[in-house]
C-alpha cells in the first residue's frame, strides 16, 4: 500500500495553473470574502456613529483609521484567527462579526461594540461583500486580461489587414477576405460585450432579516432606514437593491455571468480558428527553446495555448452557466444553494482568466504565412465566379448583354471543379459583356477580390 501524499491542491487552478490565476485570489478566495466582510461591518459601524445613533459619538479620524486598518491590514492573523473561530460557531459571517467586536476592543471601542452587525442579517454583509469582491476581481484582473487579448489581436489585425486569404465558408473556398479583417471580427465582437460588462450593474441590499427593515424601525422608528441603506451602501460603490426577500436577488451576478459565458463563447471561437489556421498552414508558429511537442515525434509544434484556452472556456462555460441558472432563483423569502454555488465564482473566473492567459501567449507565438494564404488562393480561382456572374448581371440590366441565366452559366463552369487563371480568363473574354467590364474582371485575381477587408479593419 502507498503512502499518504503531503496535502496537495485539488484543483489545478491552486496547483499547476496557480501563476496565472494568482491576481484573483485576493478578491474571490474565501480570504478576500472575509476581508470584505470585514469593511462592510467596519464601514456599517461608521456610518452609525457618524450619525450619533443610539447615543453614539462620531469616531475621531484616528479611531476610524484604526478601525478600518483591521480590513487594509487584513493579513494572516486575522485569516487564523477565522477559521478557529468558524470552527466553533460554524457560521462565517458570525465568525466575522466576533473578530470585529474582538478588535474594537483592543482599540478601546468597546462602547460601539453592539453597533457591530446591528439590525444585520448575514446576506446584507454577504451581498455588499460579494458585490465588492467580484467588481474588483472583473475591474482589476479579469477585464484587464481581456482587454489584452483584444488589443493583442487588434494589432495582429491591422498588421495583417491586407493579407488576402481564401475564406472558408461551410469548410469550402468561399470569396476571399484578410487574415487581418477576419481577426478584426473578433476584436468587434469581444469590444462590444466588454462594453456590457464595464456597464453591467453590482447590487447590494441592506434591508435586514426579510427584506423589511423590521428590526431597524423597532429599535429607531424614526429613522428613514431605506435611504440611510442606500446611502450606506453607494457609499461603498455599489447600487442599491431596496427590494428584496432576505436575500439580494442576485440578478446582475445572472447577468455578469451570462456575459462573461458569453464573451468566453467568442474567445472558443476565436481559439478553435487560430486552431484551424494553422492547422492548414496559415499560421506558423515560433519555436520555444527547449519545449517539446511530442514525446515520440519531435518535429512537433502543437496549438497547445489554443486547444488549452479551448478546454478551460468549457469549463468556466459550464461553471458559469450553473452560477447563472442557480442564483437567479431562492425558494420563498431564503434557501442557501446559493452560498455553496457563489463559492465557485472564483473557480468560474479561474478558468476563464487562465484561457485568457493561454490565448495572449498564443497569439505572440505565431507568425502569418503570406506565401501559404497566396499559393491557397492561386489554386482556386473559381472563387471568381460570384465576382463574373454578378458583374454580368448588372450588365444586363444596363442594357449591355444578352445573356439569359448568368448564374447558371458559371455554374456549369465552376460547380465542383477547380479552374486555373488561364481558362477563367478565356471564359470571360468569350463573354456578351461591355469592353470595361471585360478588362475589370479579366484584371482581377483571388488575391485581390477581397473587397473592402482592408478598410473594415479601421472598424476596431
Amino acid at each position: 500500500m502507498t503512502t499518504s501524499l503531503p496535502p496537495q491542491p485539488l484543483s489545478p487552478l491552486d496547483g499547476r495553473y496557480r501563476g496565472a490565476v494568482a491576481g484573483l485570489a485576493d478578491y474571490l478566495s474565501e480570504a478576500g470574502l472575509n476581508r470584505a466582510r470585514v469593511e462592510v461591518e467596519v464601514e456599517w459601524i461608521i456610518t452609525l456613529t457618524n450619525r450619533s445613533l443610539f447615543g453614539s459619538t462620531p469616531l475621531t479620524a484616528e479611531q476610524k483609521q484604526s478601525l478600518r486598518a483591521l480590513y487594509e491590514e487584513f493579513g494572516p492573523a486575522e485569516i487564523a484567527w477565522l477559521a478557529e473561530k468558524e470552527a466553533v460557531t460554524r457560521h462565517d459571517v458570525k465568525a466575522v462579526e466576533y473578530l470585529v467586536r474582538d478588535r474594537l476592543a483592543t482599540l478601546g471601542l468597546d462602547a460601539v461594540a453592539e453597533l457591530t452587525h446591528f439590525a444585520c442579517t448575514s446576506e446584507d454583509i454577504n451581498s455588499a461583500s460579494y458585490a465588492l469582491t467580484v467588481r474588483r476581481a472583473v475591474e482589476t484582473v479579469w477585464l484587464p486580461k481581456l482587454r489584452e487579448v483584444t488589443a493583442t489581436l487588434g494589432d495582429l489585425a491591422r498588421e495583417h489587414r491586407d493579407a488576402a486569404m481564401l475564406s472558408r465558408t461551410h469548410g469550402q473556398p468561399a470569396t476571399p477576405s484578410t487574415m487581418g479583417k477576419e481577426l478584426a471580427v473578433f476584436v468587434w465582437r469581444l469590444e462590444r460585450v466588454a462594453r456590457q460588462i464595464e456597464s453591467g450593474e453590482y447590487l447590494a441590499k441592506f434591508s435586514g432579516a426579510t427584506g423589511t427593515w423590521s428590526a431597524h424601525l423597532s429599535a429607531a422608528p424614526d429613522v428613514d432606514w431605506p435611504a440611510l441603506s442606500r446611502e450606506f451602501i453607494e457609499g461603498l460603490g455599489l447600487g442599491f437593491n431596496v427590494l428584496t426577500t432576505q436575500i439580494e436577488s442576485h440578478d446582475w451576478q445572472v447577468e455578469l455571468y451570462d456575459r462573461v459565458r458569453h464573451a468566453g463563447g467568442i474567445l472558443h471561437n476565436l481559439a478553435t480558428d487560430v486552431w484551424t489556421y494553422i492547422s492548414l498552414g496559415f499560421f506558423a508558429q515560433i519555436p520555444v527553446a527547449g519545449a517539446t511537442g511530442s514525446s515520440t515525434m519531435p518535429h512537433k509544434i502543437n496549438p497547445i495555448r489554443f486547444e488549452n484556452a479551448e478546454a478551460n472556456l468549457e469549463i468556466a462555460g459550464g461553471l458559469l452557466q450553473t452560477l447563472a441558472s442557480t442564483l437567479v432563483t431562492s425558494r420563498m423569502q431564503r434557501d442557501l444553494t446559493d452560498s455553496t454555488t457563489q463559492r465557485n465564482i472564483g473557480v468560474a473566473f479561474g478558468h476563464s482568466l487562465l484561457a485568457l492567459d493561454n490565448l495572449q501567449r498564443g497569439l505572440g507565438e505565431i507568425l502569418l504565412a503570406r506565401e501559404v494564404l497566396l499559393a491557397d488562393l492561386d489554386a482556386n480561382w473559381e472563387v471568381l465566379a460570384e465576382a463574373i456572374q454578378t458583374v454580368v448581371r448588372a450588365e444586363i440590366v444596363a442594357g449591355r448583354s444578352q445573356i439569359t441565366d448568368p448564374y447558371a452559366l458559371l455554374k456549369e463552369l465552376t460547380r465542383g471543379r477547380r479552374v486555373g487563371g488561364a481558362e477563367l480568363v478565356a471564359f470571360v473574354e468569350g463573354l456578351d459583356i461591355g469592353v470595361d467590364a471585360k478588362a475589370r474582371l479579366a484584371a482581377l485575381t483571388p488575391a485581390t477580390y477581397t473587397g473592402l477587408a482592408d478598410r473594415l479593419v479601421d472598424e476596431v
